[in-house]
C-alpha cells in the first residue's frame, strides 16, 4: 500500500492505527472515496455489497476501470462515513443517541437499504430510533442537537417530527403523572385537592430543551403547547431559555441571531395573562428595541405589558434609547404607548392590528380599575420626574404622557406638580404660553397642604397658577373654619368657583395687568400668612373652650366666648356682625375680585 493509499480521513477522532484496525492489511485497496476533503483507501466489494449508490457509479465506470470516487454534500461528513464505511466492513461499532441520526441520514444517502443486503444500516438505525430513542425524552433531545447539522435530510426522514412528538408527548404524560403525585384528600371535606406544591418544579424537562437551536426549540414549543402542556410550564420554558441565549451566549452570538431568539420567544408567549413574568416582558422589549425587532413582535410586547402595568416598577419603564445622538436617554414614545394599552385595555380588537401578534386573554376585557389607576398614575408622576431634567424632552412629549391616563386617575396632583417642577426647572427658557399650557395639567384643588404652600411662592410657575394655588389655599383654611364652627355665622365657598387663568382684562394694557397681577399676588400672599394665624388662635380657643364647657354649661361662658370669636373672625378684613355686609355679600365680592384680576 503506497503513501497515497495510507492516507486518512480528516477527523479528529480517527487515527493512523484505528484506521489500520478495520482496513484488509493482507489485500491490496482497489478503490478510493474522498469526502470532505478526507480520503479513505478501500475495497470496492465490501461497499458495494451494501451500499446502492456506490454500486452504481461504480457500474457506471466499469469500462475506465474507476478507481477514486469523490461523495459530495455526503451528511455528517467523515465521521458519518467511517461509520458506514465499518458496517460494510462488518466492524462491530455501537449505536447511541449521538450518532443515530447520522447513521439514518448516511444510510439514506448510501442507499444502504434491504433492497441492497438484509439487515443494513438504514433499517439497524431506523430499528433503535423507534425503539430505543423515542422512548426516552432526553435521548430525543440529544439527537435533535445532532439533527441541527443533518437538516434539511433529516426533516425529509422524519427523526426530527418523531423526535419532537415523542418530547412533546413525554413532557404531557409528565405534567399528568405529577398532577396525580400532588392530589391530596381533605378528610375535614371529604374531597381530593391539588397539594400547593410549585407547577414547574417537577417540569425537569425545561432544562434539557434549553440545549437545542432556535428553530428546533421553536417546533417543540409549538408541539408541546398542541398537546396541552401548562402555559406556566411553557413560560418557565421560554424565561429558561432566553436567559441562556441572551445573557450567557450574548457575547458569542451575533445580533442576528438574538434578534431571531426575541422575535421567536415573544410568537411563542402563552395567550392567558399573568403567566410570564412582567420583569421579563420589560427585559425582552429592552432587547427588542435595542436589536431592531420588527413591529409586530414591540407591539405585542407592549400590549402584554400594558395589560399588567399596575404591577410594574419605575426601574422597569425607565427603558433606554438606543436611536441617534439627539434623542432623549430613555425611549418615551415606547412608553407612551405601553400607557395607552393600559387605558385602552377593551377597545382594541384584532381586526385594528393586521399582520400583528395581538395578545388575547381568556378574561373578559374590561377597564383597569380605580386601584390599578392609582397605582399607574403614581408610577407615570415618578416616570415624568426622572424624565424631566432631559434637556432633549420635548414638552409635547412630556404632556402627552401625563394626559394618557384619565382625569380620576389622579386623586392628588404632588406627584405631577413635582414633575412639572424639575421640567420648568431643567427648561428654563421655556415660553409663558408653554408655561401655562404645561401648568394647566395640574389641578391646584388636589395639591396637598405642602405641596401648595410650595407651589405659593414657587417663582417658576406662571403668575396666573400662583394666583390659582393661593386662592384654593385661601378656600380651604375657610373651609376648614366653617368645619371647625358650623353654628356661626361663616360659609364655605362653593367648591365650583374657578379662575381663568388665561384670559387677560380688556380695559388694562398687558403691562398693567402684570402688575396688577403682582401685586394681589402679594397681598394674597399676606393676607395667606394672616388667616393661618387666626386658624391657631381659633384652634387654641377651640381646644379651651371644650375644657370649659366640660366644666361648666353657664351661657354667660358660651356668650363671653362668642364675642371672642367674633372679633377674631375677620378673615378678609371686614367685620362679621350683624350690622355689616353677611357672607354671601362677602363671597360675591371676593369672586367678583378675583374674576375681575384675572
Amino acid at each position: 500500500m503506497d503513501k497515497h493509499h495510507h492516507q486518512l480521513p480528516l477527523t479528529k477522532s480517527t487515527s493512523r492505527q484505528r484506521y489500520n484496525e478495520w482496513v484488509f492489511r493482507d489485500v491490496p485497496t482497489d478503490i478510493t472515496i474522498e469526502v470532505d476533503g478526507g480520503i479513505f483507501s478501500l475495497h470496492k466489494f465490501p461497499l458495494v455489497s451494501r451500499s446502492g449508490r456506490i454500486r452504481r457509479l461504480v457500474a457506471e465506470h466499469r469500462d475506465s476501470d474507476i478507481s477514486r470516487i469523490e461523495l459530495v454534500s455526503l451528511p455528517g461528513g467523515t465521521e458519518s462515513f467511517e461509520l458506514a464505511a465499518k458496517f460494510c466492513y462488518g466492524v462491530n461499532f455501537e449505536i447511541t443517541a449521538a450518532n443515530v441520526a447520522q447513521l439514518c441520514c448516511v444510510s439514506d444517502y448510501l442507499e444502504m437499504s434491504e433492497d441492497y443486503s438484509k439487515n443494513n444500516l438504514g433499517s439497524r438505525a431506523e430499528e433503535y430510533l423507534d425503539s430505543i430513542v423515542c422512548k426516552n425524552l432526553e435521548m430525543c433531545v440529544e439527537v435533535l442537537r445532532q439533527c441541527e447539522n443533518l437538516l434539511p435530510l433529516a426533516d425529509e426522514l422524519k427523526i426530527v417530527s418523531r423526535c419532537i412528538d415523542a418530547v412533546a408527548s413525554k413532557a404531557c404524560v409528565e405534567q399528568i403523572a405529577s398532577s396525580f403525585s400532588r392530589l391530596e384528600y381533605s378528610s375535614s371535606g371529604g374531597r381530593l385537592h391539588m397539594s400547593k406544591q410549585a407547577n414547574c418544579e417537577l417540569d425537569w424537562w425545561i432544562e434539557d430543551i434549553s440545549m437545542l437551536r432556535i428553530d428546533l426549540y421553536q417546533r417543540v414549543i409549538t408541539a408541546m403547547k398542541f398537546r396541552g402542556v401548562r402555559p406556566e410550564s411553557i413560560a418557565a420554558s421560554l424565561v429558561n431559555y432566553a436567559q441562556k441565549e441572551l445573557i450567557q451566549k450574548s457575547l458569542s452570538d451575533s445580533n442576528i441571531q438574538e434578534k431571531l431568539v426575541v422575535e421567536t420567544i415573544v410568537s411563542l408567549m402563552p395567550v392567558e395573562k399573568f403567566v410570564v413574568p412582567l420583569t421579563f416582558l420589560f427585559g425582552l422589549l429592552r432587547s427588542a428595541v435595542m436589536l431592531d425587532c420588527t413591529v409586530a413582535c414591540r407591539l405585542d410586547l407592549e400590549r402584554r405589558i400594558g395589560s399588567q402595568l399596575d404591577t410594574a416598577t419605575l426601574d422597569d419603564i425607565l427603558i433606554p434609547s438606543f436611536r441617534h445622538a439627539g434623542d432623549t436617554l430613555f425611549d418615551v414614545d415606547t412608553v407612551h404607548r405601553i400607557l395607552v394599552n393600559f387605558s385602552q385595555q377593551e377597545g382594541d380588537s384584532d381586526d385594528d392590528m393586521e399582520d400583528v401578534s395581538v395578545f388575547e386573554s381568556d378574561s373578559p376585557t374590561t377597564t383597569p380599575s380605580q386601584t390599578a389607576l392609582f397605582k399607574v398614575s403614581k408610577l407615570v408622576d415618578n416616570y415624568l420626574a426622572e424624565i424631566a431634567p432631559d434637556a432633549n424632552l420635548k414638552l409635547n412629549k412630556f404632556i402627552a404622557v401625563a394626559e394618557t391616563l384619565p382625569a380620576h386617575a389622579r386623586t392628588v396632583h404632588d406627584g405631577l406638580y413635582r414633575a412639572i417642577d424639575v421640567y420648568l426647572k431643567a427648561h428654563q427658557t421655556l415660553s409663558d404660553p408653554d408655561k401655562r399650557r404645561l401648568c394647566k395639567l395640574i389641578d391646584f384643588q388636589k395639591l396637598s397642604q405642602e405641596a401648595g404652600a410650595h407651589a405659593a411662592q414657587n417663582e417658576r410657575l406662571p403668575l396666573q397658577s400662583i394666583v390659582q394655588v393661593l386662592y384654593f389655599e385661601q378656600l380651604r383654611l375657610r373651609n376648614a373654619l366653617f368645619c371647625s364652627y358650623p353654628d356661626d355665622d361663616i360659609k364655605p365657598m362653593h367648591q365650583s368657583w374657578r379662575i381663568n387663568s388665561g384670559a387677560l382684562s380688556v380695559a388694562m394694557s398687558p403691562k398693567d395687568n402684570y402688575a396688577s397681577l403682582r401685586r394681589e399676588n402679594r397681598e394674597l400672599k399676606l393676607e395667606l400668612a394672616r388667616m393661618r394665624m387666626r386658624l391657631n388662635d381659633l384652634e387654641k380657643d377651640h381646644v379651651c373652650m371644650k375644657r370649659n364647657m366640660q366644666k361648666s354649661s353657664s351661657r354667660r361662658f358660651m356668650k363671653s366666648f362668642s364675642k371672642r370669636i367674633g372679633k377674631k373672625f375677620n378673615i378678609f378684613g371686614h367685620s362679621f356682625s350683624r350690622d355689616c355686609s353677611s357672607p354671601s355679600s362677602q363671597s360675591e365680592r371676593t369672586e367678583s375680585k378675583i374674576t375681575e384680576r384675572t
